[in-house]
C-alpha cells in the first residue's frame, strides 16, 4: 500500500496539472513575448546567426547543386528546429521573471544549466526530425517530378508553378510538412522550457507537451499556425524580420509554457 502512494506521489512530482487555456492565452503571451524582446534585445545574436546560414544554403542553390530542390524545405524547417534555437530565450524569460538583472549574455546560461545532457538529447532529437523531413522532401520531389535537378531556379519554380507535377508537388509536400511541424509542436511546445525550469528527463517532458497538446489541441493547433506565419513574414522581409520575429517567439513560448503547466 505505501509503495502505491509513494508511486503516486511520484507520477503527480512528475507530471504536473496541465492547464486548459484559450486563445487570449495566445494573445497575452505574445505582448509579454513582445515585452521581454524590448528589456532584452536580442536581435543582432540573431542576424549574425541567420545571415551566414541562409546565404549559404542560397548561394549554393544559386550555383546548381543539388541543394536547389531543397531551398523551400530547408527555410520551411525553421518551424522545426525553432524550440532548439529559443533556448538562451527561455533563459532570459525564466530569469526575468524572478526578478533577475538581464543581459544578452545571460542566454549562455542555459549550457549551465543541470539540464544541459537532457536538453541535448532532446535537440538531438529534434535535428533528426529535420533530418528525417527533408529526407521525405527529396523523396517527394524525385518521386513526383523526377530524379534531374532543375538547371537552376528559375526552372525549377516554372516547373513547380506551372505544371501538375508541380502542383501536385505544392499539396503534397505542404501536407508532409504540416505533419512534421505538428509532431514537434505536440512534443516540444512545453519540454524545453520545462527541462529549464524542473528537474524531468527528456521523456518526462515530452510526455507532458503531448499531454498539454492533447488537452488544447485546437488552441495549440493555432498557435502552430501563427508561429509559422510570423516566421513565414520574417522571411518575406529578406530574413531581416527573424531577427525580431524568433526572439519574440522564443521569450512567447516560455509565458505559454508558464500558463500550460503548473
Amino acid at each position: 500500500m505505501a509503495n502505491t502512494a509513494n508511486a503516486a506521489l511520484g507520477a503527480a512530482q512528475t507530471y504536473p496539472h496541465i492547464n486548459r487555456i484559450g486563445v487570449g492565452d495566445l494573445w497575452v503571451s505574445l505582448r509579454r513575448g513582445w515585452t521581454d524582446f524590448m528589456a532584452t534585445p536580442t536581435q543582432l545574436i540573431f542576424l549574425c546567426l541567420i545571415y551566414p546560414i541562409v546565404g549559404f544554403v542560397l548561394a549554393r542553390a544559386a550555383a546548381g547543386s543539388a541543394l536547389l530542390p531543397l531551398v523551400y524545405p530547408l527555410l520551411a524547417g525553421f518551424a522545426l528546429v525553432g524550440p532548439l534555437a529559443a533556448l538562451g530565450l527561455y533563459e532570459l524569460s525564466r530569469r526575468r521573471e524572478l526578478g533577475d538583472a538581464v543581459s544578452w549574455r545571460d542566454m549562455f546560461g542555459v549550457l549551465r544549466s543541470p539540464a544541459i545532457i537532457g536538453i541535448a538529447i532532446l535537440g538531438i532529437a529534434l535535428l533528426a526530425v529535420f533530418a528525417l523531413w527533408l529526407g521525405a522532401a527529396r523523396g517527394l520531389y524525385n518521386l513526383i517530378m523526377g530524379p534531374d535537378l532543375p538547371l537552376g531556379a528559375s526552372a525549377l519554380l516554372s516547373e513547380v508553378l506551372h505544371t501538375s507535377q508541380g502542383h501536385l508537388l505544392i499539396v503534397v509536400g505542404n501536407l508532409v510538412g504540416a505533419g512534421f511541424a505538428l509532431l514537434v509542436l505536440a512534443s516540444t511546445v512545453v519540454s524545453f522550457p520545462m527541462m529549464l525550469e524542473r528537474d524531468v528527463t527528456p521523456g518526462e517532458a515530452v510526455q507532458t507537451s503531448l499531454v498539454a497538446f492533447r488537452r488544447n489541441p485546437w488552441v495549440l493547433t493555432l498557435w502552430g499556425v501563427i508561429v509559422a506565419v510570423m516566421l513565414a513574414v520574417g522571411m518575406l522581409l529578406l530574413f531581416v524580420g527573424l531577427a525580431v520575429v524568433l526572439p519574440v517567439l522564443g521569450h512567447a513560448t516560455w509565458h505559454l509554457y508558464r500558463r500550460l503547466v503548473l
